[in-house]
């Protein structure tokens, strides 16, 4: 399966303002790409790569006073099979993680774990160790909160939002993996394309999407507290603790995003242009 995915954002500054952007296809998915990808600004900018410490391809520039569109459009190559299940996957021992792992069992910006590991316990301490747990936390953080962009909050935590039970996307993962640290789990924020493919298009304008990743078994494997549902087409851009790690742009100074567009289709042919 080929997958055309890209984005066009329109950021405006009244001033110089460094930044740094996390909008290029992981490297993990490298291999996978049938086409170049950049990040294309207008007007054009000096800006260069570097990997960060989760390994995500960040880029460095500073836009100008006014607006700046930054945009890319790529072709992935795509399994077009859903998220694998590994429902044997087992659950292991503090002592056994990996020592790159253990940071995703600690409480980060977005997963207060010191405040809900008491709920975590009461709510998991029964259910078995293993894949089981894991499906059992993200059956309880889909059904907790209702999702709605109305609902977006940028600064909403974990445990604010199992309060609040309203969330975005970000919301349902950050939930998640804040109960599943509570049990010992490593567990990783993900954010990355995921269109519509393989389910009833969306009534509302496509979007980035966060999921997130869990340690069991020897491997890292994919889960998705918003749509609680294996899925075709997850495209992963960046991984870290939480938001914080991931933000798709940050910027050192009043930035204004003064246009949004996300798109993920699935394609029949590659369409290279000519340089």
């Amino acid at each position: 399966m080929l997958i055309r995915a890209g984005y066009e954002l329109i950021l405006g500054v009244n001033v110089p303002t460094a930044m740094t952007a996390m909008l290029k296809v992981h490297p993990s998915r490298a291999a996978d790409l049938r086409t170049p990808q950049a990040v294309v600004t207008s007007p054009a900018l000096p800006t260069r790569d570097y990997i960060d410490q989760f390994g995500n391809i960040c880029t460095r520039m500073v836009l100008p006073p006014g607006d700046t569109v930054l945009s890319c459009d790529v072709v992935v190559e795509d399994s077009g099979m859903p998220d694998p299940q590994y429902l044997d996957a087992i659950q292991h021992p503090v002592d056994d993680v990996p020592d790159d792992a253990l940071i995703y069992l600690l409480g980060s910006r977005y997963c207060e774990t010191d405040r809900m590991s008491a709920l975590a316990w009461s709510l998991f301490g029964h259910v078995e160790p293993g894949w089981g747990r894991v499906q059992a936390i993200v059956e309880y953080a889909h059904h907790r909160l209702e999702y709605g962009y109305e609902h977006a909050d940028a600064t909403r935590t974990a445990n604010e939002g199992h309060e609040h039970r309203v969330g975005v996307c970000r919301d349902f993962a950050h939930l998640a993996i804040a109960l599943c640290r509570c049990m010992n789990i490593p567990a990783r924020y993900c954010t990355g394309y995921l269109g519509d493919i393989g389910v009833p298009p969306a009534a509302t304008a496509m979007d980035f999407h966060a999921w997130f990743d869990v340690y069991l078994g020897g491997g890292w494997h994919v889960f998705d507290a918003r749509h609680n549902h294996p899925r075709i087409g997850r495209i992963l851009m960046a991984h870290g603790r939480d938001a914080t790690d991931t933000a798709l742009t940050t910027t050192f100074g009043p930035v204004w995003l003064n246009g949004f567009k996300v798109h993920t289709d699935e394609v029949y042919s590659v369409e290279l242009t000519p340089a």
